[in-house]
Order: structure tokens, then sequence, then C-alpha cells
């Protein structure tokens, strides 16, 4: 059996249609949040949905595997699109009420990067959640990542 880290990551489906996080975040949440992306980041509308989109995929992915120890990490762009939801702190309350099972997942930035791989796992991760993977926003940090590994945290 192929672990994560040797399944290719695509953009196409798992086990069928990928899903996008579109479907489940409310349109004025949405909206807000790109904006906000936008607001912050020299960021165009469209440069601002792939990265809240990641930010979703990763934090969706990251509460399915809450207690696994994988030590999940981000990208650095995708951590923009992570802070951007976590900062909206009662639409990112719900969130994990709703998809946490009512456990806030906590953020733990580290000052170091680390230079594992966890970063491609990660992405590996999201793709096999399901989840659509868009890759170039995954390779500005290939092998390194901010967060702190653990189990109750991103």
């Amino acid at each position: 059996m192929a672990t994560a880290a040797e399944t290719p990551v695509t953009a196409g489906p798992v086990t069928g249609p990928a899903r996008s996080p579109r479907g489940i975040v409310p349109a004025d949440l949405w909206e807000k949040q790109v904006g906000l992306l936008m607001r912050d980041y020299p960021y165009d509308s469209v440069m601002a949905t792939r990265v809240l989109g990641q930010g979703y995929a990763y934090l969706l992915t990251a509460m399915s595997l809450r207690g696994d120890g994988l030590g999940l990490a981000p990208s650095r762009l995708v951590d923009i699109g992570v802070h951007t939801i976590i900062l909206d702190t009662v639409a990112y309350a719900e969130l994990c009420d709703k998809y946490n099972d009512g456990h806030f997942l906590h953020h733990v930035p580290k000052a170091e990067m680390k230079n594992d791989g966890s970063v491609v796992r990660t992405a590996h991760l999201v793709a096999r959640a399901g989840w659509e993977v868009d890759l170039p926003l995954w390779e500005d940090a290939a092998e390194c990542g901010p967060c702190h590994p653990g189990n109750d945290s991103h």
C-alpha cells in the first residue's frame, strides 16, 4: 500500500469529484474573507479565492484527522488563507463546532520552519480527503512548514 507521500497529488478526483470548500462556506462569509485577503495582501479576487479555498481544505482535513499525530503543515501561501479563516474568530469557532466535534483546533506557529517534508505529505492528505488541491499554492514551501505538529493543533 502506498503512503501519502508516495501517492501523487492531483487536482482530479480521489474517489469521485474533488470537493470544494465553496460548497460548505456560506457565500457571505466567503466573500467577506476573500475581501479580507484582498485588503491585506496584494491579491486579486482570483488569487484570494485560491488561497482561501486551500486554507479551508487544509483546516477541514486537519480537523478530520485530529488526534492522529500526523504533523500536518500548510505551505506559506496556504497558511495565509488559514490565518484569514482563524482570525475571523466567531466564524472559526462555528467551523470547529460543526466540523471538529465542538473542539477548537488551535493554531500553534513556530518561529523556525521545519524541513521534514510535512507540507508535501499534507497536500497528499488533503487530496486523499477528497478536497481540490491547487498545487502551485503548496509548492512555495515544498519541504518546510511553519506549524507545530500536534494532535490538537495545526
